[in-house]
């Protein structure tokens, strides 16, 4: 029985586990919302609160220690620099999972993961925008200006009108 284990697996070895949920929490810190899967996000959420905890404190120790994980001194400054101040006020909560419905591919759920203090523009918002504003009219087709050397295709010879054919005539009234 696994009383007592919390640790999700996720298929991996606790290295590749531990390296894939450090990326994750870099990529969420660089990118401020990531897409992944479900799983993944639930196992990365407390690791990326941890960090922002530690950027809060905003010490030595805890810069050593956000970097001992990271392994990234560049998202570790921008961790204790921009994403811990905006979240200051907050006593928790630091983060949130929006499911998203499933991967097409494999049928996997999906889900974003992002920084609850951070505002993020929707692309439903912009699609309504578009059909709610007039279509704008077509711009008049341009014809490519021949670059020199290149040779002109000849001219194709103009057909000839077709004669317009007679009347038929029956041969047995003749």
């Amino acid at each position: 029985m696994r009383h007592r284990k919390k640790t999700v697996k996720l298929g991996r070895s606790q290295a590749h586990r531990d390296s894939l949920l450090a990326n994750q929490v870099c990529s969420l810190i660089e990118h401020r919302r990531i897409k992944t899967t479900l799983a993944k996000a639930k196992a990365t959420k407390p690791l990326a609160e941890k960090m922002l905890t530690l950027g809060k404190k905003g010490d030595l120790h805890a810069r050593r220690i956000a970097i001992s994980y990271l392994k990234q001194k560049d998202i570790v400054k921008k961790l204790f620099t921009e994403i811990a101040p905006a979240s200051a006020d907050r006593k928790g909560g630091y983060t949130r999972i929006v499911k998203l419905g499933n991967r097409l591919s494999d049928s996997a759920p999906m889900a974003y993961l992002e920084w609850v203090d951070f505002a993020y523009e929707s692309k439903v918002e912009e699609t309504v925008e578009v059909a709610a504003t007039e279509k704008p009219a077509k711009a008049p087709k341009v014809k490519k200006e021949k670059a020199e050397g290149e040779a002109e295709k000849p001219a194709k010879k103009a057909k000839a009108p077709k004669a317009e054919k007679a009347p038929k005539t029956d041969k047995a009234a003749e």
